[in-house]
C-alpha cells in the first residue's frame, strides 16, 4: 500500500521545507536540469509527482501520485497529475518520451515492479531520470538514522547509487547513460553539481530505452 499518510496529514510541512530549504532546492533542480540538457521531450510523466515542485519548473506536462492531497496541488501547479501508484501506472505503453522520479524511489512498495512500469510507458530512445538521497552520503546516513522520528521519512526506504543502476538494468531495457550529484553538507546553501556519485547526497541517474 502507497505511503501517503504524511503527504495527507502534513502536506503543509511538506511544502513549507521547499521554501525553508529553497537552496538545496536549488542545488537539486540544478541537477536534473544539466542532466536533461539537449534531450528532447514532448511528452512526459513525473512518477510521484507530489505537488509538481519538480515537474513544474522542468517542464514536465503529466504526474502521477497516490496521494489526492498532492494531486490537487500539482493540478494547481499546471499539471496533467493523477491519482495512481508507480507499481501499476495508469497509462498506456510506450507513450512517454521521458519518465522522471524525484525523491519518490524510497517510498515505493516495489521499486523493481515500479522500474517495470516505468519501461511499460516509456518509448524506445526515451529517458529515465531519477533523483534520490543516496543511501550512503552523508544525508541518507543521517535520514537513516533519525527516520524512526521523521513524519515523512519513518517508512522510507534508501537505496544507493550502485543499487539503482542495478535494480533499474535489471527490471527494464533501459541502460545507464550518466550521472550527476550535489549537497555535500548539511547546510541550506547553494551546492556545486558534479559527474557521477559516491559524494554528494543527491543525486541524478540518467537512462535510456533500448
Amino acid at each position: 500500500m502507497a505511503k501517503i499518510t504524511p503527504f495527507e496529514k502534513f502536506t503543509e510541512d511538506y511544502e513549507n521545507w521547499f521554501e525553508k530549504n529553497s537552496y538545496l532546492y536549488q542545488s537539486e533542480l540544478k541537477v536534473l536540469k544539466l542532466l536533461l540538457e539537449g534531450i528532447n521531450f514532448e511528452k512526459s510523466l513525473e512518477v510521484g509527482v507530489g505537488s509538481g515542485r519538480f515537474a513544474q519548473p522542468l517542464g514536465v506536462k503529466f504526474g502521477v501520485d497516490p496521494s489526492p492531497r498532492m494531486v490537487k496541488i500539482a493540478v494547481k501547479r499546471g499539471i496533467k497529475a493523477v491519482l495512481g501508484e508507480a507499481e501499476n501506472l495508469p497509462f498506456k505503453s510506450e507513450i512517454f518520451d521521458l519518465v522522471l522520479m524525484v525523491t519518490t524511489i524510497c517510498f515505493v512498495d516495489n521499486l523493481a515492479q515500479s522500474i517495470w512500469e516505468t519501461n511499460r510507458v516509456l518509448k524506445k530512445g526515451g529517458h529515465f531520470l531519477v533523483g534520490f538521497v543516496d543511501k550512503n552520503s552523508l544525508l541518507g546516513k543521517l535520514y537513516e538514522k533519525k527516520k524512526s522520528k521523521s513524519r515523512f521519512y519513518r517508512e522510507a526506504k534508501f537505496f544507493s547509487s550502485e543499487e539503482v543502476i542495478e535494480i533499474t538494468e535489471k527490471n527494464s531495457q533501459m541502460v545507464f547513460l550518466k550521472a550527476k550529484q550535489t549537497i555535500f553538507g548539511t547546510e541550506n546553501k547553494l551546492y556545486p553539481v558534479l559527474d557521477g556519485f559516491g559524494e554528494g547526497s543527491f543525486v541524478g541517474l540518467l537512462f535510456k530505452k533500448n
